[in-house]
């Protein structure tokens, strides 16, 4: 399957999930998504960053600049209350419409 950052939808909640881990930069956030769906998913930057400032904007997320280990200035995510809350419901969501595409798939 080729790699796509035509994630549909799915962008938000991919960051989301990917920072319960703990705060990480918009690279580190882009390499673990990738890293955990086998490299089938690829998060181009032109993508990433837009919706990273929309999800800081509507509070879902929070920002800070810090010094990345590799020593640059970078800016590094975490997500709040507020964004737990919506990964909640947009987890629930997703899941309802990938069990009925699934659905369709199996009896179309």
């Amino acid at each position: 399957m080729a790699k796509t950052d035509q994630l549909q939808g799915a962008l938000e909640i991919l960051v989301l999930k990917a920072l319960l881990r703990g705060q990480n930069s918009g690279y580190a956030i882009a390499n673990l998504i990738e890293q955990a769906s086998e490299e089938v998913l690829r998060v181009e930057e032109g993508s990433l960053y837009p919706a990273l400032h929309r999800m800081t904007e509507r509070g879902v997320l929070k920002a800070e600049w810090r010094i990345s280990d590799s020593k640059r200035k970078a800016r590094f995510y975490e997500i709040t209350s507020k964004g737990r809350k919506h990964l909640a419901e947009e987890e629930q969501r997703w899941r309802s419409v990938t069990a009925a595409v699934a659905k369709v798939l199996r009896t179309v």
